[in-house]
């Protein structure tokens, strides 16, 4: 034995120093034992306590959240994903809950305290090699359903009511599906007897991947006997499916440290779509993928300045670990692996990464690990040949911030690649030397041609040369197995806008949404003007593609943008623009609305995008839409047990206000008002009651706002951001905070302030705009905070004149363009 002189703990460090008395030698084997305790805080993060309403009474339980770095707030231990351990895990409790881990539990005994009072001891099985971040423990009095598969026995714990009611019964049906899916398709075996998933009304995430006992968010895993609409189910399917890819990437390979957190997450990312599409056969693969994981990550990353993998030091020293938990490591990583798997074939792709878990099985990798697996079958066949060695095509897209967009000149045949950045506000040029290489795979005239490679930054392709026909065209990223953007030369894009025109069906779906997402990105960067990418708009009267009518949506009216464009003398022309294209896809889905709604249930893009296209032909003004959501309104203040379709339900009720009279916001009040209303019901009325069209209706509603007996105080914040982002509305909020700010300020400080301010900020053109706005901030603000609004106003100016002389542009192009 060595005796202890002393223990302090670091806090900086985050460590606990003993002081010892002799020598530790080496090779020889030591036992530390430490007693320890610590507060149980209701913060959600490392061992937490919880309340929460069952069935009328109020309860409470304690669960554990340790990833990245809280399982040292909860027992000592050497916190590092490679150090891992074995645990053996007991847990003392009031006999009146249940207490799970990990593992199962072995033993179920009683123990007496001091004072006499009984306790049960739960004692656990010990648990796998593992990392301390997977060790969980929950408390709760729960109840659960189950169903064995394959000898793992999957429990779904949740409050009694929610069991009760049917409202786990969906997650349970897929999670044994998911489960053999993924055990099939990886070939490794599940290693556990068992697996629990707790449903808790509080959790800081959407899901836990904690080995054998996942913990989620009610919501990610409560569905609604009732509910039949495939969204809310894609939604369950694809967390459950995530965490489910967790239990291979991450707790039985774990990365060696965070810097590669993406090989877990970027991995159980991919195979979340595989295996939620497995459960859910009616969701698009390829479709859900793209307009979910792809193209938002493409929005971002243009902007972000890290790579998918920094190395250890670079994080250690600069920032928190929990910044790494973004869209860059979940998606940018589903995105590349989605890339890997294209190139590589599938079924290369899943033989490597069987290897890959089965060497590492209980222990760690880095990425180079995975490299090496995958090089080592592609050498050992030869259908694939491959440009380079594996590690060195990977790591062009691992390493390097951003990624490429490449420039196809179809006259010589010629395609460059550059990174893609914004060439409107270019700093420097120093670091967009980066080059990538690139898989591409690509058509012509509708037929597919074998993958080609890009491996430096130009090369010429003499089979991309087109010809004098205007019928040969070419299309590279087909169906967009790559992460890059293409800009074509204005030859190929009038080719691709005519086809589009002629036969939209000649170019698969996936690949018209990424051809125009990528024009609009190409416009908002400076690569290309406008009118290109409005060219491409023009065949959409024969587009029956929600998804790529969403995308196109928001790219010519952003959701902020409404009031800014109403006031511009850009809407008249593209309500006549528009209007004109969406009327088939309007009057399809309409249909639906007015006759049977429910047929819908299976179309996941009308449950996800319907909202935004009825919106935006209520927006326009279309009669047939201003109709419609005052016939449904009708209904429902005729019977309030009728219920509006839920899909459209935020539109149909802010058209019903604002076509409405007095008559029809009173009745938005009083349902809001009714004691059993939803929270989703009250947040959609809250929104509807700001689209009133009489200013005092929208004067009162802010008095409203301000009355505490009316509402709770969160509500007036809500209500002031509400109006303010309407056209008529925001003059009316702006001098009702300017004249209540005294009071308002008492409340909300300045977070309203800033809410507030960002939506006047679209408004500012002028100088006397910002020294109205000003005026103001310098009587209630400090020192500091006026320098970082000023900066704000004058850049919110900036941006104003550059988009009105963007609006001109469009304006003009439009005006030509109405009667094609």
């Amino acid at each position: 034995a060595v005796e202890v002189a002393g223990l302090r703990q670091e806090e900086a460090g985050e460590v606990a120093v003993l002081e010892l008395r002799g020598r530790l030698r080496a090779g020889r084997r030591y036992v530390l034992q430490l007693g320890f305790q610590g507060r149980l805080e209701e913060d959600l993060d490392g061992l937490f306590l919880t309340r929460y309403t069952d069935r009328g009474q109020s309860s409470m339980l304690i669960a554990s959240q340790m990833e990245p770095t809280y399982a040292r707030r909860v027992y000592p231990c050497f916190d590092e994903p490679a150090m891992k351990a074995t645990f053996n895990i007991r847990i003392i409790h009031d006999p009146s809950y249940v207490a799970l881990s990990n593992m199962p539990a072995i033993d179920v005994s009683e123990v007496k305290d001091e004072n006499g009072s009984l306790w049960t001891v739960t004692t656990f099985n010990t648990s796998l090699k593992m990392s301390t971040y997977l060790t969980a423990f929950v408390i709760c009095d729960f109840d659960y359903v189950t169903r064995t598969e394959r000898g793992n026995e999957i429990r779904i714990w949740a409050r009694k009511e929610a069991v009760k009611n049917g409202y786990v019964d969906y997650a349970l049906n897929i999670t044994g599906q998911i489960f053999s899916f993924l055990e099939d398709i990886l070939n490794v075996s599940y290693p556990l007897p068992k697996t629990d998933l707790v449903a808790l009304p509080d959790f800081g995430a959407g899901g836990m991947e904690n080995w054998g006992l996942m913990i989620f968010q009610e919501a990610s895993l409560m569905n609604l006997p009732s509910d039949e609409f495939t969204s809310r189910k894609a939604m369950i399917a694809l967390i459950v499916s995530h965490e489910l890819g967790h239990q291979w990437f991450g707790n039985l390979v774990t990365m060696k440290w965070w810097n590669d957190l993406w090989l877990n997450e970027g991995l159980a990312s991919y195979f979340e779509y595989l295996g939620a599409t497995f459960a859910e056969p009616k969701l698009s693969l390829d479709k859900i993928f793209y307009a979910h994981v792809v193209q938002p990550v493409l929005r971002e990353d243009s902007e972000t300045a890290r790579s998918l993998s920094e190395s250890e030091d670079k994080i250690k020293g600069s920032f928190s670990l929990m910044s790494l938990f973004d869209n860059i490591t979940y998606s940018k990583g589903a995105s590349i692996t989605w890339m890997l798997s294209g190139f590589l074939t599938e079924k290369l792709f899943i033989r490597a990464l069987t290897s890959y878990l089965k060497e590492f099985s209980f222990s760690n990798a880095n990425q180079d690990d995975l490299w090496t697996h995958i090089q080592m079958v592609v050498d050992a066949q030869d259908e694939v040949q491959l440009p380079a060695p594996v590690k060195q095509i990977m790591d062009s897209w691992t390493c390097q911030n951003g990624f490429p967009v490449l420039t196809l000149n179809s006259t010589t045949g010629t395609i460059r690649q550059e990174q893609f950045f914004n060439k409107n506000n270019r700093k420097s040029t120093d670091s967009y030397n980066n080059t990538w290489i690139i898989p591409i795979s690509w058509m012509r005239n509708g037929s597919s041609q074998p993958l080609t490679w890009l491996d430096r930054s130009s090369k010429m392709f003499p089979e991309m040369q087109v010809s004098e026909s205007e019928y040969d065209w070419i299309l590279l990223n087909v169906n967009l197995s790559g992460y890059y953007r293409v800009n074509y030369d204005q030859l190929n894009l009038k080719r691709l806008a005519r086809l589009l025109e002629n036969d939209p069906k000649a170019i698969p779906a996936v690949s018209r949404f990424q051809l125009i997402d990528d024009v609009f990105a190409l416009t908002d960067f400076g690569y290309v003007p406008i009118e290109t990418a409005l060219e491409l708009t023009k065949y959409l009267a024969r587009e029956d593609e929600l998804f790529i009518w969403n995308m196109v949506l928001l790219n010519l009216i952003p959701d902020n943008l409404e009031s800014t464009l109403k006031n511009h003398e850009v809407y008249p022309l593209l309500k006549k623009y528009l209007l004109k294209r969406m009327l088939p896809i309007y009057h399809y889905y309409a249909g639906f609305i007015r006759q049977n709604v429910d047929a819908l249930q299976d179309d996941y893009f009308a449950q996800v995008y319907l909202e935004k296209l009825l919106a935006t032909a209520c927006w326009l003004g279309l009669q047939d839409c201003l109709d419609l959501s005052s016939e449904l309104y009708a209904k429902w203040k005729d019977n309030p047990e009728y219920k509006i379709p839920l899909l459209i339900r935020r539109t149909v009720c802010c058209y019903g206000v604002a076509e409405g009279s007095d008559k029809e916001w009173n009745f938005a009040w009083e349902m809001y008002n009714h004691t059993d209303s939803v929270e989703e019901d009250e947040d959609i009325l809250l929104y509807a009651m700001s689209c009133a069209k009489e200013s005092w209706l929208l004067y009162r509603y802010l008095q409203y706002g301000l009355s505490d007996t009316l509402f709770s105080s969160n509500c007036t914040s809500v209500i002031i951001s509400h109006v303010v982002t309407k056209d008529i509305g925001h003059r009316l909020a702006w001098e009702f905070v300017t004249e209540n700010w005294p009071l308002l300020s008492q409340g909300y400080g300045h977070e309203l302030l800033h809410d507030v301010l960002k939506a006047m900020g679209r408004f500012v053109k002028t100088d006397v705009q910002i020294q109205e706005l000003q005026v103001f901030y310098n009587a209630t603000l400090e020192e500091d905070e006026r320098e970082a609004i000023t900066m704000l106003l004058e850049s919110a100016k900036l941006e104003n004149i550059e988009r009105r002389k963007l609006l001109i542009k469009i304006a003009s192009w439009l005006e030509k363009n109405l009667h094609d």
